[in-house]
């Protein structure tokens, strides 16, 4: 593993995998500015491939699939990630065809994705589970960016003007944090040629966030969707849990697995589907952001199980709050952790993708390896204690079902 520093400012990490044909190149772009429009970084990401000076939508398009070459464009709460991978062979070539989407995309289109935009979000609330997942979000960050669902998008985005886009395009290309990761089995200097000659229209500032901050939970909320047409019933409760950078870490990947993430094999799992039938789909998730991050557990059941699913849930907190969990609970817990994410570095694009996150991050590209060493020295007592620190908070529980339930719930009068 190289890292090197284009002369534009943007850090890379360059790794050759000897006998792998494909390549892979992942450039981080940091969203220093929260959107002043919701949907607009999203909208931006979905025109960079409807069009450029030199190619209309379909002759991208074309191109792309013609030299199987995949370039793939994700905003996530708070960066824009890149992603490109082709043969070895065509790693120039599709660099070119990636500067001239970066440096040319006319963003003329906009009107139109916007349409497309809105359609598709219509469509996916359609969804009870997506309706209650964007409540979930819109309560425990509220008055936060990281809390926009689609509501707020589609009651936004048609206000977004190519002005917008333009200006906000230019912050990212310019005026953002940046990095380059390259795993291949290419030379490292002609790596190093090919990205300062196709890269060298960004650059990369380290410039303070003007990211606002999120407010603490200070209180225990409930919030609820009535849906009269729903056949089951949609429970998130969740905690604000710290991010990737808290010693925490490590205990709270443990935590999430021997709770519900494991499958089969979690708490929820085994109590509230397997003995007591409650669950149709039940499970834990921990989301770690740069501000903060969250802890939810959700379930997906019977109107009216309602309040017997949430207890289950209570109960299964409150255990893993006080009582110390056995030595071979642990133990499978950290084979099911570890065991996962050996999956994450098992092609040149996933290696890529994970090594210039955590340099992204400033962890370093060596931290999943310190990781897996944390998560293997985790103590019994560490995660009782993890527990108690972060499920003592308040919470908030989001349920969507049919008003009947709910009123049976005690969750509305």
């Amino acid at each position: 593993m190289k890292k090197y520093t284009l002369k534009n400012g943007i850090e890379t990490i360059i790794k050759r995998n000897n006998n792998t044909p494909r390549s892979a190149v992942v450039m981080y772009a940091k969203t220093n500015k929260d959107e002043e429009k919701a949907g607009l970084y999203y909208l931006i990401t979905q025109l960079l491939f409807q069009g450029t000076k030199n190619k209309t939508a379909e002759e991208l398009a074309t191109f792309l699939d013609e030299n199987a070459i995949d370039i793939n464009v994700e905003k996530k709460a708070d960066y824009i990630r890149f992603k490109i991978q082709c043969l070895n062979e065509d790693i120039n070539l599709a660099l070119e065809i990636f500067e001239d989407i970066i440096e040319n995309s006319t963003f003329d289109d906009y009107k139109k994705e916007i349409v497309k935009i809105k359609g598709e979000l219509t469509a996916d609330l359609d969804s009870a589970k997506i309706q209650a997942q964007d409540n979930y979000y819109r309560t425990i960050f509220k008055n936060h960016p990281y809390g926009t669902g689609r509501k707020e998008i589609l009651e936004q985005i048609d206000s977004i003007e190519k002005n917008d886009i333009l200006t906000a395009w230019d912050e990212i290309k310019y005026c953002s944090q940046k990095n380059i990761s390259v795993v291949s089995d290419i030379e490292t200097t002609t790596i190093e040629n090919l990205l300062e000659k196709h890269f060298a229209g960004l650059k990369a500032k380290n410039t303070v966030s003007q990211r606002k901050e999120v407010s603490t939970l200070n209180e225990n909320v409930v919030s609820v969707l009535e849906k009269e047409d729903a056949n089951q019933a949609q429970i998130f409760q969740g905690w604000q849990f710290p991010s990737i950078f808290s010693q925490d870490y490590p205990a709270i990947i443990l935590l999430n697995t021997i709770l519900g993430s494991s499958g089969l094999s979690s708490r929820l799992f085994l109590e509230l589907r397997e003995k007591q039938g409650l669950a149709y789909t039940v499970r834990s998730v921990y989301e770690p952001y740069t501000l903060c991050g969250n802890f939810f557990v959700y379930i997906a059941t019977e109107p009216k199980n309602i309040k017997t699913s949430i207890n289950g849930f209570d109960i299964e907190i409150k255990k893993i709050m006080t009582e110390i969990i056995s030595e071979q609970e642990l133990e499978d817990a950290k084979n099911n952790a570890i065991g996962k994410r050996q999956f994450y570095q098992e092609t040149n694009l996933l290696e890529a993708s994970l090594k210039g996150y955590y340099e992204f991050l400033g962890l370093g590209y060596s931290f999943e390896e310190k990781l897996i060493e944390s998560i293997k020295q985790i103590t019994k007592e560490q995660i009782i204690e993890t527990a108690q620190k972060y499920f003592s908070k308040s919470s908030a529980l989001c349920v969507l079902a049919p008003k009947k339930y709910l009123e049976e719930a005690n969750l509305i009068c």
